[in-house]
Parts: C-alpha cells; structure tokens; sequence
C-alpha cells in the first residue's frame, strides 16, 4: 500500500493548495498510523490530525508513532462513532474490509466542502462473487469478470452517494480508482438544495447498454454513472518528493491524467475485443485510439488495464472499427 499512500499525499498536496490554509483531519481506522501521518507530514495540508484506532495494543503504537508530531492527535476509541473536534475537512476510511460501518459517522465529522476518503477491499462482495452479500451491505447487485472492479467502485460512489442524501449532503467524485486488490474514492460533500442536480446513479441493463459489454447477471446497479475524476485537479496531481515508489506513482499519474480526456463509464480491451469478434489478433490499442478521435470520439487509455481504453463511442462503432484494424494486411 505503500503507492497508494503516495497517491494520497499526492492528492492533499493538491487539494490543500486549492484550500489555500490549514486543513483539519481525521483517519477513522488509524492501525499504527502510516496513512495519517504521512499525509500530516509530508502534504503540509493539515494544521491539525486526529487518529483513532479501537484495538488496544495498536492504539499504543499509533501513541508511540505519532509522538514526533505535535499536531497529530491519538485517541483509543471506535470510528462508528463521530469524535470530538469535528467537523473535519478531510476524513480517512481505509479499513480491513468494509467501509460501510464508518461511513455514517464520516459523513457525520465531515464540514461542508469537505472531502471523504474511502478505501474499499472487500473486492469478492463489492465485484459479483458473493452478490447476495452485495445486495445486502451495498443494496446494489455487482458486476462480475473483468470489468468487475469497475463496477465495485462505481457500487461504491453510488452507495456514498445515496449515504450522503440521506442526511442532506451531495457528493462529487474528485478521484476514483481501482488498483492491486481495492478500489479508492476521494469526494467532496456540500449541502444538497432545492438547484442541485440528481445524482448520476442509475441501473445498466444489458439490452438497452451500448458501452462496453458487462457480461451475464444483469442488471446491474445502480452505479455511479458519472465522472470518477475532476480533471482540473486530477491533472495537477504531482509526484511527491517524499514518495516511497516515485517513478510507479508517476507512471499511474500519467495515466489518470490521460484518462480525464475520456471519462466514461467502463472501458474495452483489444484484446477481448479480438476474442469476443473471433479476429485473428488485437487490434492496435494506438490504432483504435487514432480511429475514434478522427471519427469526432473521446478516447483514451485507462488506470485500470493495460490495454484498456474508455470512450463515448457506442459498442458498434468500436466493433466495426476494431473489425477494420485488426483484420489481415
């Protein structure tokens, strides 16, 4: 976890300079303390942290850890439960699991304008193999196979999403993603009113869906169907000095700044494209990218495969175009 941690300092460096002063925060599920207090330490974001932890002998380690730092603060105690010293600005669910029991006192802790850190890793509920379980913690059935933990962050946004309106509060993704073995969701909460727009969640039925084919089991949903980045602050994202895996933690920046010129819901793969239309190799990845902007299309490569790309050209357009370019010389 140790990129993903210098994505993290990455996106409050960015982020507090958008602020423009000190930032309060919370890292709910704190264990020894590394996430929060690399963002305390290396971001210079933060005036004040608070870490708390529920397990007894790692709550002393987090005292011991923390120590050096006179603006971070330790509390023994259980993160379904909202802290003193809220509201916070910036709050930090990354549990073993589920997120799903803290949510509502992040929500609770957060001010408005905030942002809500949420890392998920129960992958088999959240990406089809155990739907029913789905259906219970995240009231929304998975999407299975390799486009499954698209759809488990995508269950994800929806589920903070509709979290947040319940107690008045809208949602708008600043940064998703899906990486190793978890899915990581940055949100910034401001108060729902009578303007605010519906929030783009909604069910994928196969039959009437043109993106890329998600396969049997449907439907599927509800997703979050709307953008997984802001693309002014995505793309001001910078590789800390401090990073633990600079030249990996570029390379996936690079990446998601890419991916901001195309952000659709899923993605296609050459290489199932040349499987699923029986060609006798991938088309090109370069080859379809070129084809669909001269056709007037967004395109671009994504984090989440190598040879995956996003798009909002409909499923035939990519077929046929996929058909031309990866056909014989």
């Amino acid at each position: 976890m140790a990129g993903d941690r210098d994505l993290g300092v990455a996106f409050a460096i960015a982020w507090g300079a958008r602020a423009g002063r000190p930032l309060a925060g919370w890292e709910v599920t704190a264990a020894t303390g590394v996430r929060g207090l690399r963002l305390l330490n290396e971001s210079g974001a933060f005036g004040r942290f608070l870490l708390t932890e529920a397990n007894g002998e790692a709550a002393r380690l987090l005292e011991e850890n923390a120590g050096a730092w006179p603006a971070a603060t330790v509390r023994s105690l259980d993160g379904r439960n909202p802290p003193d010293g809220r509201p916070f600005d910036y709050v930090d669910v990354d549990p073993y699991g589920s997120p799903a029991p803290f949510v509502a006192a992040a929500l609770a802790s957060l001010a408005d304008g905030g942002v809500l850190a949420v890392t998920a890793t129960d992958m088999m509920v959240l990406a089809g193999v155990q739907k029913g379980a789905c259906e219970r913690r995240y009231g929304a059935r998975p999407v299975r196979g390799r486009l499954g933990p698209e759809g488990a962050l995508r269950i994800l946004l929806g589920y903070l999403a509709r979290e947040a309106r319940a107690r008045g509060r809208v949602v708008r993704p600043l940064l998703g993603y899906v990486r190793d073995h978890h899915v990581r969701a940055y949100v910034e909460l401001t108060p729902a009113g009578p303007a605010s727009p519906a929030d783009p969640i909604g069910i994928i039925e196969p039959e009437r869906w043109s993106g890329p084919a998600l396969g049997p089991g449907g439907p599927f949903g509800p997703l979050w169907l709307g953008p997984l980045f802001d693309r002014e602050l995505v793309r001001a994202l910078r590789t800390p000095s401090t990073a633990a895996r600079g030249p990996e933690c570029e390379r996936f920046l690079v990446r998601l700044r890419e991916e901001t010129g195309a952000d659709v819901p899923f993605y296609f793969e050459a290489n199932r494209l040349a499987s699923e239309l029986s060609l006798p190799r991938p088309p090109a990845l370069s080859s379809l990218l070129d084809g669909l902007r001269a056709a007037g299309f967004r395109a671009a490569r994504t984090h989440a495969r190598p040879e995956g790309f996003r798009t909002d050209a409909p499923r035939s357009r990519v077929e046929s175009l996929a058909r031309s370019v990866g056909r014989p010389d």
